[in-house]
């Protein structure tokens, strides 16, 4: 079987084209690549080229190792006040009546079905209601940690804070501190979607835009927090737009450090006011997953998520730069499954997680939220697993 490294050097001398060579020389001696590089390897690099790369950087980084982590997700409502054209998730707040809204007792319920297992994250993310304001969710977070305070509380979009913050009337500096007094641990990634504002005034102009997003998460570095990054592709966007989305990711972690993961979010067409756009093949979904792993290159994780891909093409992203799989998750999650995602109860067991990645001859490794390494599952069978409560 090669390895990496025979694979690379296959691919360079198999490799006609000169300028592909020149970028794949400077990754290979720990070069960063610029815009116009990145935009190239979108339109020129052939598959095999840009796997063998990213699989390439993903083992220097991690070597076999893939992270996964045991959370639950909790929706605390799908009606909100912005209609983005991609989303079949939300139900405008003039016709409530369609959606749903939870209480802080019954999202504290969700959390106490928890009670006796060995979650370590709690991931909360919704729609933008006009009464589940800052003092709302302020009292949930509170009420979780008063509950279980080693739960990691990963939660809030900048879209959901933006929307918070300026209906409290206070600064984004203001309104982050008084969230992380209250228990919010780290930001997720979401509502990042596409960042150039030509194709965010066309699929989601009214909610934050980049700068805004961007201020949000420098601001949760300032605090101590880590967050996440995400971006929608494969709809309207042309590769300059892809790249010039992770240009500005990789400016505000070279001044914070602050990210953990990037995850690439593939656009579903199901049930929104992009029907009429085709999704993007598999095809190009692993050069996506390439690409941002050749590309940022200070961010230490790429991350792909199953329940949106399939589990099938998430093995697949393991052998294009991607290092996560994201975690059980364990509930039924509305966001990807109302659009159309591969997996439409998006639960998985310990136990299949691991044998997931252990098909693809990765080395399954449980993590917290900030990627501190809890188990590694890699000689553990699944009888094993499944037998130990602990570790199911």
């Amino acid at each position: 079987m090669k390895t990496s490294e025979t694979q690379l050097l296959d691919v360079l001398i198999t490799t006609a084209d000169k300028s592909l060579q020149s970028i794949a020389e400077k990754i290979i001696t720990g070069k960063r690549i610029n815009f116009n590089e990145g935009i190239l390897l979108f339109e020129k690099g052939s598959l095999p080229f840009l796997g063998t790369l990213a699989n390439y950087v993903r083992e220097q980084k991690h070597g076999n190792k893939t992270y996964f982590n045991r959370n639950f997700h909790i929706e605390p409502t799908n009606v909100c006040v912005f209609s983005c054209k991609f989303c079949a998730y939300s139900r405008l707040y003039a016709h409530r009546e369609e959606g749903w809204e939870l209480s802080i007792e019954q999202m504290l319920d969700i959390v106490k079905s928890y009670d006796e297992k060995p979650v370590t994250e709690v991931h909360i993310v919704g729609g933008v209601h006009p009464k589940m304001d800052l003092n709302f969710f302020t009292s949930l977070l509170k009420a979780i940690k008063a509950h279980r305070p080693n739960l990691h509380i990963k939660a809030f979009t900048p879209v959901e804070l933006d929307y918070m913050f300026r209906k409290a009337k206070v600064s984004v500096e203001e309104g982050m501190r008084i969230a992380h007094e209250a228990g919010l641990d780290s930001l997720p990634g979401g509502g990042a979607e596409i960042f150039h504002p030509e194709i965010r005034e066309k699929i989601c102009a009214d909610k934050v835009d980049a700068e805004g997003w961007l201020h949000i998460h420098k601001t949760a570095h300032q605090l101590g927090m880590h967050t996440n990054a995400t971006m929608l592709y494969g709809h309207i966007e042309q590769y300059w737009h892809r790249v010039d989305h992770m240009e500005r990711l990789r400016k505000l972690q070279d001044e914070t450090g602050g990210f953990n993961t990037f995850i690439p979010l593939k656009f579903r067409n199901k049930d929104n006011d992009m029907s009429h756009v085709p999704e993007s093949t598999i095809i190009e979904d692993l050069k996506m997953y390439a690409v941002a792993r050749l590309y940022l290159d200070n961010f230490a994780h790429i991350k792909a998520y199953w329940p949106m891909l399939g589990r099938k093409n998430a093995q697949l992203t393991l052998q294009f730069g991607v290092n996560d799989i994201d975690g059980t998750i364990d509930d039924s999650t509305k966001i990807y499954s109302m659009a159309g995602s591969e997996e439409q109860n998006p639960s998985m067991s310990t136990a299949d997680l691991v044998t997931l990645i252990k098909q693809v001859n990765r080395h399954p490794i449980e993590r917290d939220t900030l990627y501190n390494e809890i188990r590694d599952y890699s000689n553990l069978s699944y009888k094993d697993i499944v037998a130990n409560p602990l570790l199911n």
